[in-house]
């Protein structure tokens, strides 16, 4: 007979579990300290540094150059994307390859940003020197006000001391992730003092997922003899001819001036089925005052519109008369969900 396989004992692999929980709930715990810790320096000797970093890189006439390394320099890397995205124009330099051909990146109108937990790493004294003699403007990030870093730049971020997640108080964690939060505040402090638009950040985000719910209706919507529409005084069997034909679900109605006055939907036609329906005028069937959308609306707004409607199609409109219409499957072939 066949002898059966041990099985692993339940309360080993339930505390393996646990553990691994813990040590992931230490992490977060000390991670959101130190952004915690952030908030708090900002309405205190923070803010009035940041709010001078805002103003500087706001005012450049060339772009934000972000540096570092490590760590700080992966991070740094992260934060000028960020930058970009929103309306700062920003780019990355390794430290360490700005003093073999880099700092022939960086003009005399951009600003510089650089990124050091501890504000001392050798690298950086060729961008301070290159910063001094072109008089470049220098933004220090770092955790040690009283670094050469921070000593060198125009406006020093200070970032208060915390505790890495790291057991051993060595890995970057916790600092990673406080340089990172620090940037997206600046990022996100600067689009708003710009006014940076969806609008304007469509234009910059035209590819993957954020490309289409960027798009708008005027791109996704049919148009021309596409769009089913009769006027009022139609009969129903007309109306639905033009209703089947066309594949929207729908006809929408319009008045004599060619304004649109209502819509019949399926939904219309189970509600007033009868043995006349087909003789009845659109007029008696519609609903009146149907819900339309403008040419220039996001794709991703049309789409909250349809589903908080629970409806399938809209009828796009330019001074009240149909120009065109969208379907909720156009929406999301163009990848908007």
């Amino acid at each position: 007979m066949a002898k059966s396989k041990p099985l692993m004992a339940k309360s080993s692999v339930t505390d393996h579990a646990n553990e691994a929980v813990q040590s992931a709930l230490r992490t977060l715990d000390a991670e959101s300290g130190g952004v915690a810790a952030i908030s708090a320096a900002l309405k205190s000797d923070l803010g009035t540094s940041f709010a001078a970093a805002v103003d500087l890189i706001r005012n450049a006439k060339g772009r934000l150059i972000v540096t570092g390394l490590g760590k700080s320099g992966h991070i740094g890397r992260k934060v000028a994307a960020t930058f970009a995205s929103t309306g700062t124009p920003a780019f990355f330099v390794h430290a360490a390859e700005a003093g073999h051909g880099d700092l022939g990146m960086i003009t005399a109108d951009d600003v510089i940003m650089a990124l050091s937990w501890s504000g001392e790493q050798p690298e950086m004294k060729t961008l301070i020197t290159y910063a001094k003699r072109f008089r470049i403007p220098l933004i220090a990030m770092t955790a040690d006000g009283e670094s050469t870093l921070s000593q060198a730049a125009d406006v020093a971020l200070t970032l208060p001391k915390a505790r890495e997640a790291c057991p051993h108080n060595l890995a970057p964690t916790t600092s990673s992730l406080m340089l990172l939060a620090l940037g997206d505040a600046l990022a996100i402090a600067l689009l708003e003092s710009r006014g940076f638009t969806s609008v304007d950040f469509s234009v910059l985000h035209p590819g993957g997922k954020l490309g289409a719910m960027l798009k708008y209706t005027r791109d996704l919507m049919h148009s021309g003899d596409t769009v089913p529409l009769k006027p009022q005084g139609t009969r129903m069997s007309d109306a639905l001819v033009e209703m089947s034909s066309k594949g929207f679900g729908c006809v929408g109605i319009v008045d004599i001036s060619g304004k649109i006055v209502g819509i019949v939907t399926d939904g219309d036609l189970r509600r007033h089925m009868r043995p006349d329906l087909m003789t009845a005028f659109v007029d008696d069937v519609m609903t009146k005052n149907p819900k339309t959308i403008s040419r220039d609306l996001l794709a991703s707004e049309a789409l909250e519109i349809l589903n908080s409607s629970k409806i399938t199609a809209l009828i796009v409109t330019d001074a009240g008369k149909p120009v065109g219409i969208v379907h909720l499957h156009d929406i999301l072939r163009a990848g908007v969900v």
